[in-house]
């Protein structure tokens, strides 16, 4: 009697043990993941790659980063390619909307698709990202409060990417529900090196446009770079005594450094860049381990940078 039940409580765990033993062995067998990105020129995204990479290895995967370099268009034939070489899964950092013909190839192959900071789509498995309208109202607040509801602000937007985008739409909302704050310019820049440079041409523009003192309140920054790159203009001009607030998303290093040394850049949104790529990763191996991932899209928290704690 011992020995049947005894017999009996070994195929029970054996039973239960066996399927997960299965998930585990094919998590640990996927090993080709392709990342793909026409932003690596950006630091955040140099960042959560760079995290998702070290997660990797310690999954022992084989990761393939192919940046397109500002081509979406090239990011859809990328996909395919590596569809086509039935990689074990796809993370993309670009609007799934633009690449949807990249998609449908994935899904036909039965390839999962991942977005690091790209947007929801019913064809990726989930989305991992910061929540943009969050960082958005605690920024737009922050130029609301600080110019005290009055005054000109330059925007500084980039539809095309869908993170980006939400972030300008609440931003817009926030300056409306003040009804002495004109929105004086909504500038989407070039962002094929990175952004500083096209945004500081862009507001010297804006500036000699408009020469008076006290015409320009605040600078709302969808992201750092454009930040940075209006923070050149206005010392380049001798206008930073003006008391022009400058606030940016992303809190990268050099935007910590001028907030740190209290120039017109007072305040930014960091984005926990290794959270990002670490929690792609994990949803990855979640996934390819068995589990079914209800969340269209994971947030991982952020944190207001000022003057105060720029340096921690």
């Amino acid at each position: 009697m011992a020995k049947g039940i005894l017999a009996k409580s070994l195929i029970r765990a054996l039973s239960i043990a066996t399927p997960l033993m299965l998930m585990a062995s094919a998590a640990a067998a996927a090993g080709k993941i392709a990342v793909i990105t026409p932003y690596l020129s950006q630091p955040g995204t140099q960042f959560y790659v760079e995290s998702f990479q070290a997660e990797a290895k310690t999954n022992g995967w084989d990761v393939n980063v192919i940046d397109t370099k500002g081509d979406v268009a090239a990011a859809i034939s990328r996909i395919e390619d590596v569809a086509n070489q039935k990689v074990d899964a796809i993370v993309i950092n670009v609007d799934p909307a633009q690449v949807a013909a990249g998609l449908e190839t994935a899904k036909a192959a039965k390839i999962p698709v991942f977005g690091m900071d790209a947007g929801a789509s019913p064809l990726l498995v989930t989305n991992v990202t910061s929540n943009g309208y969050s960082m958005a109202a605690d920024t737009a607040a922050y130029v609301a409060n600080r110019i005290n509801g009055k005054g000109n602000v330059v925007m500084f937007v980039f539809d095309p990417f869908p993170p980006v985008q939400i972030r300008g739409v609440i931003a817009d909302a926030v300056f409306k529900n003040n009804p002495d704050i004109k929105v004086l310019e909504r500038v989407t820049p070039d962002v094929q090196d990175g952004g500083i440079a096209d945004s500081r041409a862009k507001m010297e523009a804006i500036l000699a446009a408009h020469p008076e003192k006290g015409s320009i309140a605040a600078v709302w920054a969808a992201w750092d770079q454009p930040a940075l790159g209006a923070l050149q203009a206005i010392e380049a001009a001798g206008r930073q005594n003006e008391g022009i607030v400058i606030t940016g998303i992303d809190a990268n290093p050099q935007a910590r450094e001028a907030i740190a040394k209290g120039t017109n850049f007072e305040a930014s949104m960091a984005q926990d860049f290794k959270g990002i790529g670490k929690a792609t990763a994990d949803a990855v191996k979640r996934h390819l381990a068995g589990e079914t991932i209800k969340q269209s899209v994971i947030y991982v928290p952020t944190k207001l940078i000022t003057a105060a704690n720029a340096n921690d």
